[in-house]
């Protein structure tokens, strides 16, 4: 099912939006009216309101980037990929949108960057997808270089299922760090309640939901919780082991892929875990404003995740950066991410690296304006243009696809 709307719910805020294609499993209130489509395991109603965010209001311009590579001919007209739960919901958009406006299908599993790290080395799919780089010890194990191409960025969001307790919980790093590891362990405890001294908060048990497979959003989140939080490194055993696609949870319970997490978040009395936000706003999920390197606690929205990139003049010339709580700036929410396109850099199939190289040179530019209608958001201008570059490096038997 696609929904043409206008007005969509941020957190069950209402923020006014351009119009778009909606996944199938979003849930929609409008005028008292919810509109769930078959399958959802939405609630019957929407979580507590909250006081809209300002930077969080508004509509956000569509970039419009035009500098896309010029159409290799011969392509072919299926492509597969497998990898990332956080980008499936993009990802579902843009295939359907490639599909009518070019005939080529994109088939995409969901299945864990972790799962797609390992099905591109295993040379199974045309790309992966990853919410964490593939580091040298993972490239070691592909069967040739790869091209890891950045896609979209988006927050990571910590969503929490406590009735009567709207979303905007004010969250800072180590409180995060400690929920996550066992030192929290009732809503009503002090280090919570200091954070937010006007909400009654209940003395409900804590119960942690984590991802129980190979996840880039783990990735994610846990880099924010190394960054932040010493009892999450200290619990964890170390910054080396405190960090990674997966963990040794000290507590919680695991749910496969952000979906996994987002339902046990559902069905769990004072149950709070790590989803990207289209998933928590599919589900009318409460979440919290987390507090970034300003000081600032600021809500997760498609405008304060591009802000997680201000002030980042540089990057490697791999494009493996990690954006997690790197940007000063006042309304940068910390906990967003990047997704990346995995590709082998030296192809073999003329049709298929035709088909990569259109195909992902249309979500760099046209995609990109899509971004908005899931929650997420478009990559700046310096990081676009630098991800047309990395398209260029992609070879048919040495020689490259687009001059």
């Amino acid at each position: 099912m696609i929904v043409k709307i206008e007005a969509r719910l941020n957190r069950d805020r209402p923020v006014w939006r351009r119009a778009a294609g909606v996944r199938a499993a979003l849930t929609l209130m409008i005028g008292g009216t919810v509109l769930a489509a078959c399958g959802s395991t939405s609630p019957a109603t929407s979580a507590p309101s909250a006081t809209p965010t300002p930077v969080c209001t508004g509509t956000t311009a569509n970039p419009g980037y035009s500098n896309g590579l010029a159409t290799v001919s011969g392509q072919a007209t299926t492509l597969s990929g497998a990898g990332s739960t956080f980008v499936a919901p993009m990802m579902s958009v843009w295939t359907k949108a490639y599909a009518t406006a070019n005939s080529v299908q994109v088939a995409y599993q969901s299945v864990g960057s972790g799962a797609g790290i390992a099905q591109l080395q295993a040379n199974t799919v045309d790309f992966g997808d990853s919410d964490a780089f593939m580091k040298d010890s993972d490239i070691a194990k592909a069967k040739g270089p790869v091209v890891q191409i950045p896609l979209v960025q988006a927050p990571v969001v910590v969503a929490y299922n406590l009735p009567g307790v709207a979303s905007g919980l004010k969250l800072d790093g180590d409180t995060i760090g400690k929920i996550f590891s066992g030192g929290i362990t009732v809503w009503n405890d002090p280090a919570i309640k200091a954070l937010n001294p006007a909400i009654t908060l209940p003395s409900t048990p804590v119960a942690v939901a984590h991802r129980s497979d190979g996840s880039g959003t783990t990735a994610i989140f846990t880099d924010f919780m190394t960054q932040t939080s010493p009892a999450w490194v200290t619990a964890l055993g170390g910054s080396t082991t405190s960090v990674g696609k997966t963990v040794a949870w000290p507590v919680g319970i695991g749910g496969k892929g952000n979906e996994g997490v987002s339902a046990v978040i559902s069905q769990t009395p004072g149950g709070i875990g790590y989803i990207e936000l289209d998933y928590a706003i599919a589900q009318h999920q409460t979440y919290a404003d987390v507090k970034n390197k300003a000081g600032n606690f600021v809500e997760p929205c498609e405008q304060t995740a591009a802000n997680a990139t201000v002030g980042i003049t540089s990057y490697p010339s791999d494009l493996r950066v990690d954006i997690v709580n790197q940007s000063s700036n006042a309304q940068a929410y910390p906990i967003t991410g990047l997704t990346w396109a995995l590709v082998y850099q030296n192809q073999t199939k003329a049709a298929t690296a035709a088909a990569l190289v259109n195909f992902f040179s249309w979500v760099l530019t046209k995609g990109q304006d899509l971004t908005g209608s899931v929650n997420y958001t478009p990559l700046g201008p310096t990081l676009q243009a630098l991800c047309i570059a990395q398209l260029k490096k992609i070879t048919v038997n040495g020689t490259p696809v687009s001059p």
